[in-house]
């Protein structure tokens, strides 16, 4: 399936989803209520997001997707601030933008733009940003669950994981694999 087809079959979907939704909340209004969401102005900066994805889906530019995808997570942040009053969480939640770009990456990839690229680096950037979650939530002290030595911990996997990952690439480099001849 070449890149057009693709962005029109994903444009179909979402159309397809968006029309069922509104004929099931007329068919059934309690589903409305149901998906209570109060509507504040970070839905303007989601719908900015959602914009941009749309754009990008009918112009045959899947790449437009990460920019989306970090538009709408941060309108997603503000619109948890602004319902929680907790503008003191930024000091963490800032952490979580290079996972939008990762996610940005993995649907990009699911778009057709090199697949398997995008998804590896999509799912790099999902690690990254959840393991900077994690070590700046517990060290604001806004995530108990790692005790005292969770962040710790963590910053030693993600060396861990950074000097696997190196080694692995210098061993496809050098074309080093497990039929290679020794």
């Amino acid at each position: 399936m070449n890149k057009e087809n693709r962005t029109q079959l994903i444009l179909g979907i979402l159309l397809i989803l968006a029309g069922a939704w509104f004929v099931a909340v007329r068919q059934v209004p309690a589903l409305k209520t149901w998906v209570d969401i109060q509507f504040e102005w970070p839905f303007y900066v989601i719908g900015a997001g959602a914009l941009l994805l749309l754009i990008g889906l009918l112009t045959g530019a899947p790449r437009m997707a990460i920019p989306a995808a970090i538009v709408a997570g941060v309108g997603g942040i503000l619109y948890y601030q602004n319902l929680n009053n907790d503008w003191e969480s930024w000091s963490f939640l800032w952490t979580l933008i290079p996972g939008f770009a990762g996610i940005g990456n993995i649907l990009a990839g699911l778009f057709g733009d090199d697949t398997r690229r995008s998804l590896g680096r999509g799912i790099n950037l999902l690690v990254i940003s959840a393991v900077l979650f994690l070590v700046f939530a517990a060290f604001f002290k806004r995530l108990n669950i790692l005790g005292d030595y969770g962040p710790a911990a963590l910053l030693i996997f993600l060396g861990l994981y950074v000097i696997g990952r190196g080694l692995m690439r210098s061993r496809k480099s050098s074309g080093g694999g497990p039929n290679a001849p020794r």
